[in-house]
């Protein structure tokens, strides 16, 4: 397992060496390089930092939705853009991710696995006609993401509406609950040391609310004024003058005041603050009292994506220590300040935003402002500067806009940039890209009170990664599960284990148990919904069983507060959905939902065998014996005292192989006597392989593979320690449907058409092939059209505009 881990971390940080700039290298990307030489003593935590950044590289993934809100019964449509934590350059190491959508109570309605390929996927599910209308999460994953905290994965949320069902009165609204949180910078208050407070005032569905308050002391003195300025955040300066004195926030939100505690205050420590020290530079000024005076020398470690950009000592006097910062040091994205005292100890850490200096410039416009029902558009995309086009993966989406859809999906950029890399929902992310001084002081506050990091600094400075239970799925899907005793259910180490896929592709998989019992297998491409069965070797280790794992995760981030409920005001727009949706239903059925495999190499696993003979060429016995000893002269077939046993003709060695693996549509045949009892009739064709054969650790004295019609074992019985179970492949591909109208007969065709998706494309590259194309439906009213993608160079954006139908004269 050591070995292989090293081959795979080595394989990641190739792929990764490719994504990043050219001339930067893995050294510059990981941030290993002269920052070391600003402070000795950093060498331990900014090289542990090092290290730890080659073991965990970060992968994030985004999901481009077709739309922000569904009817039950429609599709959800998604690409998926898989690039590296850092730079954002597409990452081609993972070839499967996971998509899920998750009701209120984080339980699983729909799950796919998607195929990724040259860092990108795409796939759709149908959502359930008897789906409750509500707000539901979509997340996804990679299986190396699986070893990291679930916030870290994609989710966005999306609203379903169920027309079918009755929408009601509109619930009485209670009282608006809020939830103020207040974060002083670095981490704590002292006594003493003036320190700036983040604060957050969200309502009970975890919107931001203006308010303004004021903090009061033991006695009931004012001792600061507060107020929100975006999106319920803000932050104020507070000097607190007693340690474990109760401090209180008295807080004014749409005319209700209430109260909350704020953070304790401590005897001594150390405060942290982060402030402009020019257009180029930032400070970090540190106050230290009490025992943490004791230590006179401070270290600063700076880094963006755990690419280190700083790395510093510096001295306290009088209490205070002061650092210098060079923009121009940190990448773009959230830089992550940590503070060392002398023992190489975190003690203080504050998060910094620096907003993209450039984003993927993209242009897009239809032929014309407006269109009539029925009528054919075509778009005009550019991905780069005019002159200078740059090579994306662009994805487009064209959906109704009405009043439940007025907000759309997150947008590539922000996403990336900075809601990947925040815990919770962020409101409106585009915001805080934008170059003003407004933006700056809004995303200042948002890192004072929504900072995070990807990994826990004991287990960076231990020189070890938490547990990586998940290797990366670098050659398509693994297929997980462990080996138990089945008296007993302990897990057995060191135990052969056998995992096969009944079909007319014959392909089989071994794996021996580690530690836990734990095995995996890697199957590559398995599409659709597949019967496995899995079973340990029945001649020696009978008594035990092997159990599958599902291949979604079970981890979920912290809930999310409850949305607001459907307001009385959307009525018209739920009327005009339902209409929608039963037209549609009725009249416009489209093709039927299938989702197609890609083909595959149908060859068997053991390749071109020596032998190969189809029984139906044959005078068909009814005793498998009979046809093994007349038609079969590669394999000998003898009897013994426990029975049946083959032997193959091995040609080169110039003699026999005893006991060969044997199949049955790649089932391994542990007893021969089973097989022998196995009806002919049922058998259409046999290889033969007469040579040794190495699979994964083990080595078969040859192969002998029966192959029924169908592939579907033809009701031979399986054994009582073989496990059964459905398992979840790869989903196949399906095409987005919708009718062109081309010619008169087709335009004048009184078959409705109520469309509000007309159209959809995953799989757009920016100058390249002829301009997107589709046609308008019956429904006049105003379109969005929305484009998404990602450069080669790792620049991302978006664009979206809007025409409009009208009704035809």
């Amino acid at each position: 397992m050591t070995v292989r881990r090293s081959l795979i971390a080595a394989s990641l940080r190739r792929l990764l060496r490719r994504a990043v700039l050219p001339g930067l290298g893995l050294a510059g990307l990981l941030g290993a390089g002269p920052a070391f030489g600003q402070a000795d003593s950093l060498r331990g935590p900014g090289q542990r930092l090092a290290r730890y950044a080659q073991r965990t590289p970060t992968e994030k993934l985004f999901l481009h939705l077709d739309r922000p809100c569904y009817a039950s019964g429609e599709t959800l449509w998604f690409k998926i853009y898989a690039v590296e934590g850092t730079g954002h350059r597409p990452l081609p190491a993972s070839q499967v991710a996971y998509v899920e959508v998750l009701d209120g109570a984080q339980q699983p309605v729909l799950q796919a696995a998607i195929a990724l390929r040259h860092a990108t996927g795409h796939g759709s599910l149908v959502l359930p006609a008897a789906l409750a209308s509500g707000r539901y999460t979509v997340r996804a994953y990679t299986s190396w993401m699986r070893n990291f905290d679930p916030g870290l994965y994609f989710q966005t949320s999306i609203a379903v509406v169920n027309t079918n069902a009755p929408a009601g009165a509109p619930p009485a609204r209670p009282a608006p609950a809020y939830d103020p949180q207040f974060f002083p910078e670095g981490g704590y208050l002292v006594r003493g040391l003036s320190s700036r407070v983040g604060f957050k005032i969200t309502d009970g569905t975890g919107r931001g609310v203006a308010a303004e308050g004021t903090v009061l002391d033991a006695a009931g003195a004012v001792v600061a004024h507060f107020q929100t300025r975006q999106f319920g955040l803000g932050s104020f300066a507070f000097t607190p003058v007693r340690a474990g004195a109760a401090y209180t926030a008295v807080v004014t939100a749409n005319g209700q005041a209430f109260t909350c505690p704020l953070p304790p205050v401590r005897e001594q420590g150390y405060v942290l603050r982060l402030e402009e020290a020019g257009p180029a530079q930032l400070r970090v000024v540190v106050q230290a009292s009490g025992a943490a005076l004791a230590t006179d020398t401070l270290f600063l470690l700076g880094h963006t994506g755990q690419q280190i950009g700083v790395a510093a000592g510096a001295r306290l006097r009088d209490g205070q220590a002061s650092f210098v910062v060079n923009k121009q040091r940190l990448a773009d994205g959230i830089s992550h300040f940590t503070l060392f005292d002398g023992h190489q100890q975190p003690v203080c850490e504050r998060l910094y935003f620096r907003p993209p200096a450039t984003q993927l410039p993209l242009t897009a416009r239809a032929d014309q402002p407006q269109y009539g029902p029925r009528q054919k558009v075509t778009l005009q995309l550019a991905a780069g500067a005019p002159g200078a086009p740059l090579p994306a993966s662009l994805s487009v989406a064209v959906y109704q806009l009405d009043s439940l859809a007025a907000t759309g999906g997150p947008d590539v950029a922000s996403y990336l940039w900075l809601t990947a890399d925040l815990r919770g929902p962020v409101e409106h992310p585009d915001y805080y890209l934008a170059a003003s001084p407004e933006a700056a002081a809004a995303a200042d506050d948002l890192m004072l009170t929504q900072g995070w990091s990807r990994f826990r600094w004991p287990a960076v400075l231990a020189g070890r990664p938490d547990s990586l239970a998940y290797l990366p799925e670098l050659h398509g899907q693994l297929v997980r599960g462990r080996v138990v005793s089945r008296a007993t259910g302990a897990p057995a180490v060191g135990v052969t284990a056998y995992l096969s896929a009944p079909s007319r592709r014959i392909q089989l998989y071994n794996s021996i148990s580690k530690a836990g019992g734990s095995v995996q297998f890697e199957v590559g491409d398995l599409y659709g919904t597949q019967q496995l069965v899995a079973q340990p070797d029945g001649r020696r280790d009978s008594l035990y069983q092997v159990e599958i794992f599902s291949p979604f995760a079970r981890q979920y981030a912290a809930p999310r507060p409850g949305a607001p409920g459907l307001r009385e005001g959307l009525a018209p727009a739920l009327l005009r959905r339902h209409v929608q949706a039963g037209v549609q239903r009725q009249f416009y059925q489209g093709p039927p939902v299938a989702y197609r495999a890609p083909r595959t190499d149908s060859l068997a696993f053991y390749g071109k065998p020596d032998e190969h003979y189809r029984l139906d060429d044959y005078t068909r016995f009814k005793v498998l014996e009979e046809v093994m000893r007349e038609y079969v002269p590669g394999v000998l077939v003898r009897i013994r005292k426990d029975g049946f046993h083959f032997l193959v003709m091995n040609d080169d060695a110039r003699g026999v192989l005893e006991d060969p693996l044997v199949l049955l549509d790649g089932l391994p045949i542990f007893d021969t006597n089973r097989i022998m009892a196995f009806d002919p009739l049922k058998i259409k064709q046999l290889d033969v392989v007469t040579k040794r054969y190495i699979l994964g650790p083990q080595v078969f004295n040859g192969i002998v593979s029966y192959a029924t019609y169908k592939g579907d074992l033809a009701g031979f019985p399986l054994a009582a320690y073989a496990l059964l179970q459905e398992y979840e492949g790869l989903q196949g591909q399906r095409e987005f449907y919708a009718p062109r109208y081309e010619t008169p007969q087709q335009r004048q065709s009184r078959l409705p058409d109520f469309r509000n998706l007309l159209y959809w494309n995953p799989e757009i590259r920016a100058g390249a092939g002829p301009a997107p194309t589709f046609y308008t439906s019956d429904q006049v009213g105003s379109y969005r059209v929305v484009v998404q993608g990602v450069a080669a160079n790792g620049l991302a954006g978006s664009t979206s505009f809007t025409f409009e139908v009208k009704p035809a004269l």
